[in-house]
């Protein structure tokens, strides 16, 4: 905090839309999630409907990448048969929370917290497997190379009951970090 300030919180509304946007950014740069989640809202919105309506070819046409499309048109397949209700996520606890999320195909543990954290602004949640987290640890820690997720979440345990304050203050480091070296 003394040297980048309070980090942002992020919030993100809950629901369809920020639930896509995550799958989007597994592994990507954030740059490149947001230029398909546009293109998607351009070709009729960010939900379940229209997503369903595009299926996997339209997604791939849209230039979201196969395993993206397979994720994302499932997902809207399986939230518009009732596999699960995202509203009802607020009254449950974070860990059946993330075990309801990682039933949906395409949902790991990453996408789950970041959920939580994001949209249902919990406090308590950290996804030790992002690997901006991971290199800010390395980092700020003076680490040879970066802790694996297991690592960074025995970690993260000391930082309990507010983990999802450390994970954005050290997604704030990073962000500054990158931003001052470019």
């Amino acid at each position: 905090m003394e040297r980048h300030g309070p980090p942002p919180l992020w919030p993100r509304e809950p629901g369809f839309a920020t639930l896509a946007l995550l799958m989007l950014e597994q592994q990507v740069s954030l740059a490149q999630a947001r230029a398909m989640y546009a293109r998607i809202e351009a070709a009729g919105g960010m939900n379940a409907g229209n997503l369903a309506r595009l299926g996997e070819t339209g997604l791939r046409a849209l230039g979201v990448t196969r395993q993206k499309s397979a994720y994302l048109a499932r997902l809207a397949a399986q939230l518009q048969a009732g596999a699960l209700d995202l509203a009802a996520l607020q009254d449950q606890d974070d860990e059946q929370a993330i075990a309801a999320l990682e039933v949906l195909h395409g949902v790991g543990p990453w996408t789950a917290h970041c959920y939580l954290l994001f949209a249902l602004r919990r406090a308590d949640v950290f996804p030790a497997a992002d690997l901006a987290l991971m290199e800010s640890v390395r980092q700020l820690w003076k680490l040879r190379a970066r802790p694996s997720p297991v690592q960074l979440a025995r970690r993260a345990a000391a930082w309990h009951p507010r983990r999802a304050a450390a994970a954005r203050l050290l997604w704030h480091h990073y962000l500054c970090e990158r931003e001052r070296r470019a």
